[in-house]
């Protein structure tokens, strides 16, 4: 039989200066930039801690109101700086 899954998406933020107590805990001579991705370990962990497995995790332009993502198309030279990030998540069904 074939394993069931249940999936669950949303958008994670790297924000340093609302994580500062965890980063300097965790690494307390450290100065992390503004927008460090460890700043979202706390969030990744408690999803972990319920269950959820991360399977994908991608940076994203920015985020509408309406939850639409932006992004860049064709191969300009307009660099987009953003501390986005779309992810996926999976857990067998039921746990």
């Amino acid at each position: 039989m074939a394993d069931k899954w249940e999936y669950h998406t949303t958008f994670l933020y790297a924000d340093a200066d609302r994580q500062r107590d965890f980063l300097q805990g965790r690494w307390p001579d450290w100065e992390p930039p503004k927008y460090a991705p460890e700043s979202m370990m706390p969030q990744l962990d408690q999803l972990g801690a319920e269950g959820w497995e991360l399977v994908h995790m991608q940076p994203v332009g920015g985020v509408g109101k309406k939850g639409d993502v932006s992004f860049t198309r064709g191969y300009g030279t307009m660099t987009v700086w953003s501390n986005a990030y779309f992810c996926v998540f999976k857990r067998p069904r039921g746990a």
